[in-house]
């Protein structure tokens, strides 16, 4: 697999994996940090409606976020083994106005959570930009890698807020 192909980024979790499973699974959780309403429960084979808002962790971020207030996304849950992965399929840029969700290309979204000694570990994996057009991957993968560092950021603070 090309190194443009799949974004990884690790982090360590001050908190129990329990704790850290209800901020990825449960949809008003996930959407407070990562700065989304989410507009349904998180099933396999749910295609979940949603839509950018401001996050409410960090003001920096959610400034940044404001451009994108209201642009809706999909999320098509792919695994939800408890407290191990939390994995969906989405579409990492915007599609054309009325694409089918499941006839243009998508990347999958991976959340894996291991004990560490501090708390949770937990790797968020992106893969599979090598699929995206070609006029839209590299600012895809550009976007994501620094939106997925950002994301770390956010529910290590939204973590440490609920405790």
């Amino acid at each position: 697999m090309s190194t443009t192909d799949r974004i990884e980024k690790q982090v360590v979790l001050r908190a129990q994996r329990s704790r850290v499973w209800r901020a990825i699974t449960d949809p008003e959780e996930f959407g407070t940090w990562f700065g989304a309403e989410i507009g349904g429960p998180f099933a396999p084979g749910a295609l979940v409606p949603a839509r950018i808002v401001p996050t409410k962790m960090d003001a920096e971020v959610a400034r940044l976020q404001e451009k994108w207030t209201g642009t809706p996304f999909q999320m098509l849950v792919e695994r939800i083994e408890p407290e191990s992965l939390f994995s969906f399929r989405w579409h990492p840029y915007q599609p054309e106005e009325g694409a089918d969700f499941y006839s243009t290309p998508t990347t999958l979204v991976e959340f894996v959570l291991d004990d560490h000694a501090d708390g949770t570990l937990l790797t968020i994996t992106e893969s599979g930009f090598d699929s995206i057009p070609v006029d839209k991957r590299a600012a895809a993968f550009t976007s994501n890698e620094e939106g997925w560092t950002i994301q770390c950021r956010l529910i290590g603070k939204y973590l440490e807020q609920a405790a």
